[in-house]
């Protein structure tokens, strides 16, 4: 499963390829939103532009799905390498800074910390569902266990 190195909460989440990283993030009770966010976020619709996370320069371009056209409108006077959380997929393994609005004292160092450290690669497709299993024997008549017979 792709690794999503969340750098300001120090933890490593895993999720399935495809998966939103807005979604990810508040299943694992990752801090995505700052005070206003908490009180007046969107629901992951890209219109509030509260749930800014900042991936590091040099990261794949394939590790999260292309900027969306809401963010490209949103994010237009923001740094390129920050994206919605809400608008972005994740494909492959990744280093994330969320809430980058408020800063992080030593983020250069946090950073190279996180993209020390190997990432896994993960699967790149989700797992299959178990196949059902072929009824071996026939439907066998239900025996009365009650005693009561008919004649």
């Amino acid at each position: 499963m792709p690794l999503i190195r969340f750098v300001r909460e120090a933890r490593d989440v895993e999720c399935y390829p495809g998966e939103n990283l807005r979604e990810v993030a508040l299943r694992e009770g990752i801090a995505l939103y700052g005070i206003k966010g908490v009180l007046g976020n969107c629901g992951g619709c890209g219109q509030c532009i509260t749930c800014f996370v900042e991936v590091p320069e040099g990261t794949s371009a394939a590790a999260l799905s292309p900027r969306t056209g809401v963010e490209d409108q949103k994010l237009r006077n923001r740094p390129p390498n920050w994206r919605l959380a809400c608008q972005a997929l994740v494909q492959e393994s990744l280093v994330v800074l969320t809430r980058p609005q408020v800063g992080l004292q030593g983020k250069e160092a946090a950073f190279a910390t996180a993209l020390a450290e190997p990432l896994a690669a993960g699967p790149i497709a989700w797992p299959q569902p178990p196949q059902a299993e072929a009824e071996a024997e026939p439907d066998e008549p239900i025996e009365s266990t009650t005693g009561d017979e008919a004649p």
